[in-house]
């Protein structure tokens, strides 16, 4: 032990985060440097980064501070929120996350650090979380087919007319409709959307729409100001006519109400936010979605299906829509590449908990307190705006100034936006009290109303609020999985069963290219439970979201300090909204020069299959720009393509460092021409993980980027959502970028329309981004930059010798991660990427990203926060399965009797009396003596896709169905 006298502020360690995060340490990264040939990190990325574009100034974010100082500082600023006792309703309603959730789901890194579905035998976790979300979706709208979740309830409203679009058989008509008693947000969102499409938006009171010719239409149910109506008449007019009808719906609601499909519904959609998911200021919030059986081609978003294994048992796996994107490009339903997993998680767990009869018992006392609230106020002489409700009455005032400021003298807020009224929702968190307190506000404090009493006349005459024929008959909810784990023991341990069957970065690396898989550190998630941030409507008095506003403001410097921006949105809630609201602002400053025509959109081969899909959404026309032999954009092929369609040119779409994991060396030129045919630069912002303090999109030349703040800036994946996607621009895009109808986003033009429905997007989670880069600060952003291309560099390296590295850019360097090539092995042996891939679960490791952006491929990105332990395992199970294709391809083992070929391997396997196989079962369940140390299972065997896609089943299978693939 050292004897040195140190000081108080050499004890001090400001630093300390900064070495957390980051995995290597300092000799770690020393013996990497010389593994691949660097003398430090400054000499690595001076052979990597073209001189040109690394910045010349350090970035300007601050030093770091130590993780109790900053959840203390943010502490500090999250109590600036008031918190009110929320009545507002419009879509967002106080809820009660049960505890067993909230512990060990939400707060939980085994469910919110894991990876999209795309590798289904180690997800069968997560899959049937989701397909049981599907099958709440379906009881309650009574419609046969949903989606794993989408943004939020106004994004789910534009799907739907997409979707309607697709359907429609009144092909020839452009005008869809839109109630006036939608809520707000979603009228703007879909109106957003429609512009760029093309369509033309009618509005009016719901029955209006039976005199129009429209390709489709949305109704709200119960409406924004809270009445309930059969829409059976209206939704049989529409169709008659070869109209599409979709209905927003109330999720909790539907546990009273006659289902959307009773009415005749096509699609039913709505928030599953008051299903035990905190309001957050906006979001993240699942979104539910359902339409009818015939319309699975067209379903925006994933679907969860059952299938088989290879030992016949039932398997879950995402249907038809995998990576849909990728495969359709711009031929793609949808752009949508994040789902709100980890939040259809925890709103299915909810629906499990409670049970239909828990549910009925929430929906019955969140009825009849609004019918008691109702009551005693009518008595009173009050009027109200309509004679049914679910959960919410609009009371006629005479004075609403003076309402609403009685209201926030007895700490509530009441919908405020409705003429000559206040609405005000009631919901599950609402009491005796707060009932008796909006009789004070309303009526004054000598009411004399009696709660007990007002109860008892509603029993004694009974509710008419809900139309008798509008009251539910039909079962909800009546699947073994809902009806019998509602103990918190028996909770408790179906949580933890499906967790077990997840692989997530609590058990080891996930080393998907360009998803970046990295430390979602335990600092950084504390703030997201604060009820500071997390019991805030987003449509709350914004004096009241004081602290919300100088934490997103921080961020947002920080963000455009890191980018080399000069403004920031932060309203879209995924990456792939992103690139909807920027190239939104693009067309939008075509067309205010008197430009409006440029409607070409460059994207080269090697681009994210969302931003093709993107491009679609605004109708750009997509020109493809190849690539040359080394993956890098032939300069050649784009002038000229950008010559020919210079006059219509809108824009080109471009990742940075390229999709094929090298920094290229034109990226400045490729700028330069878009520009000088009049385009703008979008700049994905999927790899800004190889650029945060080395390069940054404004400083190379680009107009905007999206952000993946769950990649690069540490929001975890939650098993494939949430995400955030905000977007970074030049000052002349600023003006376009996107508003909100409901709360005026200061920093942009009034009248620009909104992309999600919330005006902060998912601001729930930012503290998360918030908190990495307070503890972080400029130089250690810097540093997890370094430090991951370093280790990229490292496993090409070790890899090299055993897979062909299939393109390097400078000095023979990868930028954050590499692609190897197993075209020629899967030439010379039969094995495939697949094989590959399912045989690196029983080594414990997910696959890297497979068959992108080049076929027959795995592209790998180990991150900065893996140490190199980690790394040096996962070296080591490619060298061995490397090993196991050699004795493939000499013959020692057959071209399928092989561990690769039958891979992954269960318990089920090794443990099978009836063993036959010409490979030994050790070998096949722990092919390196590490796997033991820390063995993970897969749950199945390898599923079968085309069997799933024939055989669709997107709800829980009775277990009657379960018998039938056995057979």
């Amino acid at each position: 032990m050292s004897n040195t006298i140190q000081t108080l502020a050499q004890l001090e360690q400001p630093q300390d985060f900064v070495r957390r995060h980051i995995g290597p340490g300092q000799q770690e990264i020393a013996n990497m440097l010389e593994a691949v040939g660097a003398t430090s990190l400054d000499d690595l990325i001076e052979q990597t980064v073209p001189a040109g574009i690394r910045l010349p100034e350090p970035l300007n974010c601050g030093v770091a501070e130590n993780e109790v100082d900053a959840l203390s500082q943010l502490k500090a600023v999250a109590e600036k929120n008031t918190i009110m006792r929320s009545f507002i309703g419009m879509g967002y309603t106080g809820t009660h996350t049960p505890n067993v959730i909230l512990r060990n789901v939400l707060e939980n890194p085994g469910w919110y650090t894991a990876y999209t579905p795309y590798q289904p035998e180690i997800a069968q976790g997560r899959l049937e979380a989701i397909l049981n979300f599907q099958q709440v979706t379906i009881d309650l709208t009574g419609l046969p087919l949903a989606s794993a979740s989408l943004l939020d309830e106004a994004t789910a409203a534009a799907e739907a007319m997409g979707l309607a679009k697709r359907v429609s058989k009144n092909k020839k008509c452009n005008t869809f409709f839109v109630a006036d008693n939608v809520h707000p947000q979603t009228i703007d969102v879909v109106k957003t959307r429609a512009e760029m499409f093309g369509f033309e938006i009618a509005t009016g009171a719901p029955e209006a729409v039976t005199e129009l010719d429209v390709f489709g239409a949305i109704l709200q149910y119960p409406s924004t100001t809270g009445e309930v109506t059969d829409l059976s008449d209206i939704i049989a007019a529409v169709q008659a006519k070869k109209g599409i009808v979709a209905v927003a719906a109330d999720i909790m609601s539907l546990v009273m109400l006659k289902s959307p499909a009773e009415m005749g519904a096509d699609v039913a959609f709505g928030s599953a936010q008051r299903f035990g998911v905190p309001m957050g200021y906006g979001g993240p919030h699942a979104a539910f979605f359902a339409t009818r059986d015939e319309y699975k081609r067209s379903l925006p978003g994933r679907i969860i299906g059952v299938s088989k294994d290879t030992r016949g048992n039932p398997a879950l796996r995402m249907a038809l829509q995998t990576r849909e994107q990728h495969i359709r490009r711009e031929k793609a339903n949808s752009n949508i590449c994040t789902a709100q997993v980890l939040l259809a998680n925890m709103a299915s767990f909810y629906a499990v908990y409670h049970g239909p009869q828990g549910l009925q018992t929430i929906a019955n006392r969140i009825h009849r307190m609004a019918d008691i609230l109702a009551l005693g106020l009518t008595t009173k002489g009050l009027g109200l705006l309509h004679s049914t409700w679910f959960d919410t009455i609009s009371v006629v005032v005479e004075d609403k100034a003076a309402v609403l400021a009685a209201a926030l003298e007895k700490g509530m807020n009441l919908r405020a936006d409705l003429d000559g009224a206040v609405g005000i929702t009631v919901d599950e968190t609402t009491t005796r009290h707060d009932i008796s307190d909006l009789f004070d506000v309303l009526l004054g404090a000598d009411h004399s109303l009696d709660i007990d009493q007002l109860d008892a006349e509603v029993t004694t005459q009974g509710s008419t609020s809900i139309p008798a024929e509008l009251v539910r008959t039909s079962e909800i909810l009546t699947h073994d999985v809902f009806n019998q784990y509602h103990s918190e023991t028996e909770m408790l341990r179906y949580i933890k069963s499906l967790e077990d069957k997840d692989l997530a970065l609590n058990h080891s690396m996930i080393s998907l290219g360009s998803c970046t898989m990295k430390l979602n550190a335990t600092a950084e998630m504390i703030p997201v439970t604060w009820p500071e941030f997390g019991a805030l409507h987003p449509f709350a008095p914004v004096d009241q979201a004081a602290g919300y506003a100088e934490m997103i403001a921080e961020l947002s410097d920080w963000l455009i300090n890191i980018t080399g921006y000069d403004a920031l949105s932060m309203q879209p809630n995924s990456g792939a909204q992103g690139e909807y609201a920027g190239l939104l602002a693009i067309q939008r400053y075509h067309a205010s020069r008197g430009e409006g025509h440029r409607n070409v959109c460059l994207i080269p081969s090697s681009a994210h299959g969302t931003n093709p899909a993107s491009a679609q959404m605004v109708s750009l026309k997509v020109v493809v720009v190849n690539c040359d032999k080394d993956g890098n954009v032939d300069l050649n092929d784009l002038r000229q393509k950008a010559a020919d369609v210079a006059d219509n040119l809108s824009c080109a779409m471009i990742t940075y460092p390229s999709t094929h994991g090298v920094y290229e060396e034109t990226v400045r030129e490729i700028c330069d021409i878009v520009h000088e045919h009049g385009g703008q630069v979008y700049l994905d912002g999927a790899n800004m993980n190889a650029q945060v303090g080395i390069t940054s999109p404004g400083y190379i030349g680009a107009d905007v980027s999206h952000l993946n703040l769950h990649k690069t800036f540490c929001i975890p994946h939650g098993g494939g959502g949430p995400g955030m996607g905000p977007i970074g621009v030049k000052k002349h895009l600023e003006p376009f970028l996107p508003n909100h109808q409901v709360v005026n986003v200061e920093t942009t033009t009034a009248g620009n329309g909104a992309v999600s429905a919330a005006p902060w997007g998912s601001a729930s989670i930012l503290p998360i981004s918030y908190m990495y880069i307070k503890m972080m600060g400029g130089e250690g952003l810097k540093k997890a930059t370094e430090v991951a291309i370093l280790n990229a560099n490292y496993v090409a390296k070790k890899l090299e010798g055993h897979y062909p590295i299939l393109y390097k850019g400078r000095n023979g360097r990868v930028a954050h991660e590499c692609i190897i090539d197993l075209r020629p092995l899967k030439e010379a042996s039969g094995v495939t990427e697949m094989d590959i891939a399912k045989r690196l679960n029983d080594y414990g490791f997910h696959a890297p990203t497979m068959s992108f952006p080049v076929a027959g491929t795995l592209m790998i990105e180990p991150t900065e926060s893996e140490a190199q332990v980690e790394l040096d395992r996962f070296i080591e199970a490619m060298i061995h399965i490397r090993e196991e294709i050699a004795k493939v391809e000499s013959g020692e083992w057959d071209a399928t009797d092989n561990p690769l070929h039958n891979a992954p391997h269960t318990l089920a396997d090794i443990c099978d009396n009836e063993w036959t196989r010409s490979y030994d079962r050790i070998l096949a369940a722990y092919p390196v003596p590490a796997v033991a140390r820390n063995k993970f299972w897969p749950s199945v065997n390898r599923i079968d896709d085309v069997y799933g896609d024939r055989n669709l089943i997107c709800s829980c299978p009775d277990l009657d169905s379960y018998r039938e693939i056995a057979e």
